[in-house]
């Protein structure tokens, strides 16, 4: 009997346990399975296994790391002047038609109790919008302020793509043109156990699972995304992940930031709010900038003080970029001597044993591969580091209680409705911390920053009454 030719390159590679029970499986099966095993990079495995599942492996050497310079706010003492420079280039950029959004979508709303992709999720306080509806108004928004249509690529994973898609088409795409939304999904890794062998998860199945949000790089030029884009003169692109529907999706002084320096990729920070929030931190290392996991720099180096008593490694990473087209090409093609390296996780991992039954585990009994976007940071030309307010860009829905939930994003949605509010001379009664004590919910496509706001509200006559709540859409 033939050995198919993926069989034969298994067995050849000392993985040929994937096909143990591949005769006893039905002929659709046996389909999955073949499809499966092709996405898998056998070259890729026996590199990862040598290194990344080496016993004498030894810690990341952080003798010669320092914090890495940003570009401060004004009002914390950056020059005003640049960020107004930055703004008009970002500005002109948009006008040109040469950004786009990317978002990180492949999760589910596991840890949030909730049945469906992510980006599905309501998280507005008043009408309950899902987080996708909240980023298309800001690309719809931003699209009609600067007289160009934003493209939006989104990125899910084989779990949630067919719902996302039919999410998608059965609100209309809110409002934005089908066109200029694109889908695709992220790549895929298997487990592999502690001896480097790929793990099954049933018989007729791989364990597999997403390749972390680096590998979102190379799913955009695998999908074809970054030829969309060159047809389309885009050159710069907007990342962010699906969590955050504090997120400016769309920020000209970011943008202009990334492009009067010519950077490659450029991130945002906000101030640790405490010595072990759980942030990365950017530093520097022998010259380049990279991002240190909170789980990886020292406790020590992370309680730091400066000769002002501050933190001295204080420059947190929110998982908020903007990439130069090419540049995601050449990381995605892992040319010039520039590829992302994969980190392990130790994770217990459902499986099979030599008979087909299941396993269940009860401690970690294999690892997991993944990548992360921000290591494309140290082979980026004249990367740029901005701060942001963490009120105005960062609430993240991770977690159903507690900190990073949708309460905790709820209140601060609330409280930068409440400041533009102020801002533009209204009167809102809030608490200490600023949160209002009516409800109140700005509609993106009314103002999604506090410039478009001020502009919107100016135009708005009569003003509205706020003290029994108010929704501006």
């Amino acid at each position: 009997m033939s050995v198919h030719p993926l069989i034969e390159k298994f067995q050849q590679a000392g993985q040929g346990q994937v096909f143990a029970h591949f005769h006893a499986l039905p002929p659709a099966e046996q389909e999955r399975l073949l499809a499966e095993a092709a996405e898998i990079d056998l070259a890729e495995i026996d590199r990862l296994t040598r290194t990344l599942l080496n016993p004498h492996a030894t810690g990341g050497d952080y003798s010669q790391l320092v914090p890495a310079p940003y570009e401060r706010r004004p009002e914390n003492g950056g020059p005003a002047a640049d960020w107004a420079d930055a703004k008009a280039v970002g500005e002109a950029a948009l006008r040109a038609g040469r950004v786009a959004a990317f978002t990180v979508a492949g999760g589910q709303g596991t840890r949030l109790g909730y049945d469906g992709p992510k980006g599905t999720f309501p998280v507005t306080p008043l009408k309950q919008k899902p987080l996708f509806r909240v980023f298309a108004e800001k690309i719809l928004a931003a699209g009609r302020r600067y007289g160009r249509p934003v493209h939006w690529f989104i990125m899910t994973s084989h779990s949630n793509h067919a719902a996302t898609e039919a999410f998608f088409q059965a609100h209309g795409h809110f409002g934005l043109d089908p066109a200029r939304v694109h889908f695709f999904r992220q790549g895929r890794m298997p487990a592999v156990d502690y001896s480097g062998k790929i793990m099954l998860e049933q018989r007729g199945a791989l364990a597999l699972s997403p390749d972390g949000h680096g590998g979102s790089l190379r799913a955009l030029e695998r999908s074809g995304a970054l030829d969309l884009m060159a047809r389309e003169g885009i050159d710069t692109v907007s990342y962010f992940q699906v969590d955050n529907p504090l997120v400016r999706a769309i920020d000209p002084a970011f943008i202009g930031w990334h492009l009067r320096r010519g950077s490659e990729m450029s991130s945002k920070m906000v101030p640790k709010a405490y010595a072990a929030e759980k942030v990365g931190h950017f530093c520097q290392q022998d010259g380049r900038l990279v991002v240190v996991e909170y789980s990886d720099l020292p406790m020590a180096m992370q309680e730091e003080k400066d000769a002002a008593g501050a933190l001295r490694y204080i420059a947190g990473s929110i998982a908020i970029h903007v990439l130069d087209r090419e540049f995601i090409r050449r990381v995605a093609r892992g040319g010039e001597g520039v590829a992302l390296p994969f980190h392990r996780a130790d994770k217990k991992i459902p499986t099979i044993d030599a008979a087909g039954q299941p396993v269940k585990p009860a401690r970690a009994n294999g690892v997991k591969f993944e990548m992360f976007v921000f290591d494309a940071l140290p082979f980026a030309r004249n990367p740029v580091v901005i701060e942001t307010r963490r009120a105005d860009d960062f609430s993240p829905v991770k977690n159903a209680e507690g900190l990073d939930s949708p309460q905790t994003c709820r209140d601060d949605q609330l409280r930068q409705f409440a400041r533009w509010l102020r801002a533009n001379g209204a009167a809102v009664e809030t608490d200490a911390t600023g949160l209002p004590r009516a409800a109140i919910e700005v509609s993106p496509l009314f103002g999604y920053d506090e410039d478009s706001f001020a502009d919107a509200w100016a135009r708005l006559q009569p003003k509205p009454a706020i003290a029994d709540g108010l929704y501006l859409g």
